[in-house]
């Protein structure tokens, strides 16, 4: 009996033992992990990170998203006018026609901003009144800039000052003032000129117009029916361009899918080299197992950028470089997908007198077939994402088109406007790859 109660009580001393180290050991963890993190808090400099931060770039980068400016431009020399959405000449406004918050008379130009603020263009001065804070005048000559406050008003935060340059920005608008020229930016919320441009005969018109005008008979163009003339329109717009866009995520889908299909036609011949129960050879399996490690071991950007300066730009090298970094995925997938096979169905293959590839058709591939698509149609949906960063490079693809407009700095909303499609693009192949996945695999 007492033999039995030493037991017991060193058993239950050797547990609390077990547990307090286990105890030790969490904390241990929780400070090494505590450590690493302060570590990588000043290693990587997050102090200085913060304080280099632009919050107000930021804002104004995130407005130019869901917003578009229109420039309202005035030629300080010869007083020349020019009203542009975005700046652009393609979105200029034509003579006679302006939009209803810029009035011009007898050389002067009013121009009406959000919250009762204002820019007056007057032949010698440009006034910027604000509610909050007076009329602030600005008077460009040859000489420089000269900027005049209300009385009693110091310069705010908001306005930047020298002799060559004035620039104002305000949550209504934003004003700058150089010897050349005169600008005003006004934000409006929306994607102008998306479907119409200024020069088409549907520009402005309400949906309830535009319904009518495609049940008309009525030809806006003669010899084109009005809904006829409203799709052209549309495809052909020049500010945002839907018919290259369009263009542009076919060549990425394209990109995803000859890639991925072209890499599993070739990955599963040569995974049967790589199996251990197909090809008895350890020098050819070692051998084809390096070649998989080797392709896919080099990132995909990589052989981006390597078939580039092979082959020149173009979807087609960014197909190849998805290919060859899914080649070597695959087969090793693939390959442990073999070496898996249940031999006892091959034999049974075999017992009627089948030929070895009659063995592999009948005997192996509906095994590793659930596998195969399932791992193939994954990759797919993920390659649609990586065809877009491909493209970007490659010169291809909507990646292309994303690459170009945050280079220019200038037009986010069309950055906006691709991310949204690409996302978009990801849903519609993710609800594809789910659809087939039912079909293919699990026969609903």
């Amino acid at each position: 009996m007492a033999a039995t109660d030493i037991s017991l009580a060193q058993r239950g001393q050797a547990t609390v033992q077990i547990f307090q180290r286990r105890r030790i050991i969490s904390f241990g963890v929780l400070l090494a992990v505590l450590a690493y993190l302060t570590y990588v808090f000043f290693a990587f400099n997050v102090p200085g990170l913060m304080e280099r931060a632009r919050m107000d770039n930021a804002a104004i980068l995130v407005r130019d998203v869901y917003s578009y400016k229109t420039h309202v431009t005035r030629d300080n020399r010869s007083g020349g006018l020019s009203v542009a959405i975005e700046g652009e000449q393609k979105g200029t406004y034509p003579a006679g026609m302006l939009p209803d918050w810029v009035e011009t008379a007898d050389g002067i130009t009013d121009i009406s901003l959000p919250d009762g603020h204002s820019v007056r263009f007057a032949p010698e001065a440009v006034v910027y009144t604000h509610p909050g804070f007076g009329q602030i005048t600005v008077i460009p000559s040859r000489s420089g800039i000269e900027l005049r406050l209300p009385q009693g008003q110091e310069l705010p935060t908001w306005i930047n000052a020298s002799k060559t340059r004035v620039a104002i920005t305000t949550d209504a608008g934003r004003l700058t003032v150089t010897k050349a020229r005169t600008e005003v930016f006004r934000y409006s919320f929306g994607w102008e000129l998306f479907f119409f441009t200024l020069d088409s005969p549907f520009y402005g018109k309400s949906p309830t117009e535009l319904l009518g005008l495609a049940l008309s008979d009525d030809q806006l163009r003669p010899g084109q029916s009005n809904m006829a003339a409203m799709v052209q329109d549309i495809w052909t717009n020049k500010m945002w361009r839907h018919g290259d866009v369009a263009w542009a995520i076919f060549e990425t889908i394209l990109m995803a899918f000859l890639g991925t299909m072209g890499a599993a036609l070739i990955s599963l011949p040569l995974a049967f080299l790589a199996a251990a129960n197909f090809t008895p050879l350890r020098s050819v399996r070692f051998a084809m197992r390096r070649i998989f490690d080797f392709v896919r071991g080099v990132d995909g950007l990589i052989w981006t950028i390597i078939l580039s300066r092979a082959f020149g730009p173009g979807p087609m090298t960014g197909a190849l470089a998805i290919l060859i970094t899914d080649t070597g995925s695959f087969g090793k997938m693939f390959s442990e997908a073999l070496e898996n096979v249940d031999d006892k169905q091959i034999e049974g293959v075999a017992s009627t007198g089948a030929k070895t590839s009659q063995r592999y058709r009948f005997g192996v591939i509906p095994q590793i077939t659930p596998v195969l698509l399932s791992q193939v149609l994954y990759y797919l949906e993920s390659n649609t994402r990586s065809a877009t960063v491909i493209g970007a490079i490659t010169g291809g693809g909507i990646g292309l088109l994303l690459t170009q407009a945050i280079i220019t700095q200038k037009d986010w909303e069309e950055v906006g406007y691709y991310i949204t499609l690409v996302i978009l693009m990801v849903m519609a192949m993710d609800s594809l790859s789910g659809w087939l996945r039912n079909k293919l695999i699990k026969g609903e």
